[in-house]
């Protein structure tokens, strides 16, 4: 039967991502509107943001944290322009977006000494393969596979190359350990829900000493540049950059929005309770998949199973035994049903993934509503495959 509760708040989807619990237009009041981010309060609301950023992840003092555009994506590709090319490279890639950065490494850049360690959707590579007498660069969360590294343990700390994280749905809901990172970066829009097209770049003093002491032979655009010319030769960090003096203009009316999301943060009990939201969202989710019997995780690893990105796949008989094209056109079906009865937009699997549905399970999604939509997620199912096996 139809489920009777819907979720107060039907958004699941992995980006942009549900706002904060009781979020209004009204948090945006204070936003500066009309004035320079150049200007003293300009720079002071950018200044916040870093801040609290820091207050918030617990990130060293001697880290940098700074505000960069194009989102996660221009965040990541700033360190990879900037960073790589000084000794060899291991890409490690389990899902579409780290994909993504071993296309930019080989194709783009063309690095001469790049390798390439993969696994398919649902599956962690085999990270003792990894070599970090190179750079290292890995998502830590794979938000179109639903699949994390479990820890930084397989990270040593006297590594010789850069370890480059790019850690767009694991900040704020997972907990990172910075003395394994040289490079970290992700996006507004993801665990605590704010606008996009803003991303934030955290540099560690092993970074940073590689950004001057190591000058890559390719061009530069003015909107990747971290360095400019020491007044002795060399290259020199752009310091601006990482205390609110943006490369371009950002949106103050963003710049306010990721502030109330910060301040929301600690104001429910800082990093430890955004982690316990989201990790309780998934013990959720993984109670009801036991007593599924259609539905799996596309983890099958419990140590691997990401908390924000719960990625659903099939495992009714009758559907998985469908040819690829009517499982996706399935798993559309279903996702269009939970949109148009408002129980869950967006829970559709990301395009490239296997078909299926994927929660967003962060710290901004409350697990009453998590509790709610699983009803509907199986009368959905059985609506549909009645319809599509005519019964």
């Amino acid at each position: 039967m139809k489920p009777a509760r819907r979720p107060s708040n039907p958004l699941f989807s992995s980006g942009p991502c549900a706002k904060r619990p009781g979020w209004s237009l009204d948090a945006l009041d204070g936003a500066l509107l009309g004035r320079s981010h150049r200007s003293k309060p300009g720079k002071a609301k950018l200044k916040e943001v870093i801040d609290l950023t820091r207050a918030v992840l617990a990130i060293p003092g001697d880290y940098r944290i700074g505000i960069v555009p194009a989102s996660d994506t221009g965040a990541v590709e700033m360190a990879l322009w900037n960073l790589l090319g000084a000794r060899g490279v291991d890409m490690v890639a389990w899902e579409s977006f780290g994909k993504e950065w071993v296309t930019d490494v080989t194709k783009q850049l063309r690095l001469s000494d790049v390798r390439t360690i993969q696994a398919a959707y649902g599956e962690l590579p085999d990270l003792s393969q990894v070599d970090f007498s190179r750079d290292v660069v890995f998502t830590w969360n794979g938000t179109t596979s639903g699949v994390r590294v479990p820890d930084g343990d397989w990270i040593p700390a006297d590594r010789e190359g850069l370890s480059i994280c790019d850690a767009t749905s694991a900040a704020f809901a997972m907990d990172i350990p910075w003395s394994k990172i040289d490079v970290a970066t992700w996006s507004w829009q993801k665990v605590l829900g704010g606008e996009a097209a803003h991303g934030m770049l955290v540099l560690s003093p092993r970074a940073v000493a590689r950004l001057e002491s190591f000058q890559p032979d390719r061009p530069l655009p003015k909107i990747f540049r971290l360095t400019t010319a020491g007044k002795e030769g060399g290259a020199k960090l752009i310091e601006g950059i990482f205390v609110g003096d943006t490369i371009n203009t950002p949106s103050m009316l963003c710049v306010e929005d990721a502030i109330d999301g910060l301040r929301w943060s600690l104001s429910v009990g800082g990093l430890t309770q955004l982690i316990r939201r989201s990790e309780q969202n998934l013990r959720i989710v993984s109670e009801w998949v036991a007593a599924s019997t259609w539905a799996g995780f596309l983890a099958d690893n419990p140590a691997t199973r990401s908390c924000t990105s719960i990625c659903l796949r099939f495992t009714d008989p009758e559907v998985t035994a469908l040819t690829p094209e009517a499982q996706a056109d399935f798993a559309k079906k279903l996702a269009a049903l939970l949109e148009k009865e408002e129980a869950a937009f967006d829970a559709g699997s990301y395009r490239d993934a296997p078909p299926g549905l994927r929660l967003w399970g962060g710290a901004t999604v409350e697990n009453e509503d998590m509790e709610a939509v699983l009803p509907w997620l199986d009368w959905a199912f059985a609506t549909v495959k009645a319809e599509t096996f005519g019964r």
